[in-house]
């Protein structure tokens, strides 16, 4: 078995693989005080109601964009699991062009999708990635990484709201069934659900002019992805695992 380890801003998503096959994920929140200790027990405890052994696992890939957990999984890995992970990084094989003005400044994250999406889809196409930022990662047809945006996530977003606005509450964030709010907790959804949608498909919109492609795949992913890909049609696929199948991909690659 492998384990791929994604340790994102606000959660770490593990999986389990069997060659090609997922068997098991996990998320976990992201503690950046936590300790190797407590990871490892805490990802013991998993494996055991999966019926997983540390000692099933033959292999570790790890991408982070968070500095200062990866030497405390790396820790983990070794004393717990018996191996040293591999870091998906400068150096490692990953079979993606990098057309970027400096490689290194590519987070983790967004080379990790990009490898799964190319392995997965039809060039060209964007994967928009809902997490902590939102990010959209353009592949040209000919498989080549072209660069992209970021944008602050719909959690940040939210955040900023409750923080600059004293009155307006906390809210759950769901589809309100009207983008007129007739209270100020529908009013809340629907200008945040509802003005990100409108956000992402300005920025595809712009992104397809760009690349001169009007035909081209958009592949979501992220926490939130399926909350925003249900209010627009520029998204053409939601794939939450993608990530994970990036990681397994460049593991195989790097074997």
């Amino acid at each position: 078995m492998m384990l791929a380890v994604d340790i994102g801003n606000t959660n770490i998503v593990l999986g389990v693989y069997r060659g090609r096959e997922l068997l098991h994920h996990f998320r976990l929140s992201t503690a950046r005080q936590s300790t190797a200790d407590e990871y490892g027990v805490l990802i013991h405890n998993l494996f055991h109601m999966s019926n997983i052994s540390f000692k099933d696992v033959e292999g570790v890939i790890i991408s982070s964009v968070v500095p200062p957990l990866v030497q405390v999984i790396v820790e983990m890995c070794v004393k717990y699991i018996g191996k040293e992970p591999l870091l998906v990084g400068p150096g490692i094989k990953t079979g993606l062009n990098l057309r970027y003005e400096n490689p290194r400044e590519v987070g983790a994250d967004r080379i990790v999708n990009a490898v799964a999406a190319i392995e997965q889809y039809q060039c060209p196409l964007v994967v928009v990635d809902f997490g902590t930022a939102t990010t959209f990662d353009c592949i040209d047809a000919g498989a080549n990484y072209l660069g992209g945006a970021i944008v602050p996530g719909l959690g940040i977003s939210t955040e900023a709201l409750y923080q600059r606005a004293s009155k307006l509450p906390r809210i759950e964030l769901e589809k309100p069934k009207k983008v007129i709010g007739r209270n100020t907790v529908h009013a809340m959804q629907a200008g945040i659900i509802f003005g990100y949608a409108g956000q992402v498909e300005g920025i595809v919109r712009r992104i397809k002019a760009e690349m001169n492609a009007p035909v081209l795949k958009v592949i979501a992913t992220g926490g939130l992805a399926t909350l925003i890909a249900g209010e627009t049609d520029c998204i053409d696929e939601v794939n939450p695992m993608l990530t994970l199948e990036g990681l397994r991909i460049i593991y195989d690659r790097n074997k």
